[in-house]
């Protein structure tokens, strides 16, 4: 999703919510820290986009039947946003701090509060989805996360199985290797 998609998209949302705040919380969340993102992350015409409040799930429904998939909004410009809640991502403690606002003229007084590159990298180890790996592994390509920080921030995710939580650790490790020179 191009930056221009990803803006309509947050403006979109927060029209038909009636909210200046919106938070996204999947691959593109990437637009908060990143301009313009990279070409693996452009690769989606889906955004995750949850609403901070108590009725979140009610609100989500709206997005999904408003501009989510197979709507006209899909129909007409080749990308939706998904209607999702804050549950849906496994995020490590404290990652509400470590919102990256993001807001421009494009968004019509629309913040998308975006996850961390840190914090998203670690929701999309833990989904597992080779979707998801292989984004990942693009945000090691392009330098966008640290291996101290992710293992730090897999160690404050609670509750996780241990064998996702192993994948996700083996994932960091795998990375680490194939840095190192020798």
């Amino acid at each position: 999703m191009k930056r221009a998609q990803f803006e309509h998209a947050v403006r979109a949302a927060g029209a038909i919510l009636g909210v200046d705040e919106v938070l996204v919380i999947g691959s593109q969340a990437i637009h908060g820290t990143l301009a313009p993102p990279f070409p693996e992350a452009e690769r989606s015409i889906e955004v995750d986009i949850a609403s901070l409040g108590e009725d979140a799930a009610q609100k989500a429904d709206l997005l999904d039947g408003s501009i989510g998939e197979l709507s006209m909004f899909q129909a007409t410009f080749g990308y939706y946003a998904q209607g999702v809640v804050p549950e849906t991502a496994v995020l490590p403690s404290g990652w509400r701090d470590r919102l990256v606002p993001y807001r421009s003229a494009s968004t019509n007084g629309v913040t998308a509060l975006c996850l961390e590159a840190h914090d998203l990298w670690i929701s999309k180890a833990v989904a597992g989805r080779e979707k998801d790996r292989a984004f990942c592994r693009a945000m090691f390509t392009h330098d966008l996360v640290n291996r101290d920080v992710l293992r730090a921030r897999l160690r404050r995710v609670r509750p996780l199985p241990s064998e996702v939580r192993g994948l996700v650790a083996a994932l960091i490790e795998r990375r680490a290797e194939s840095d190192d020179p020798r």
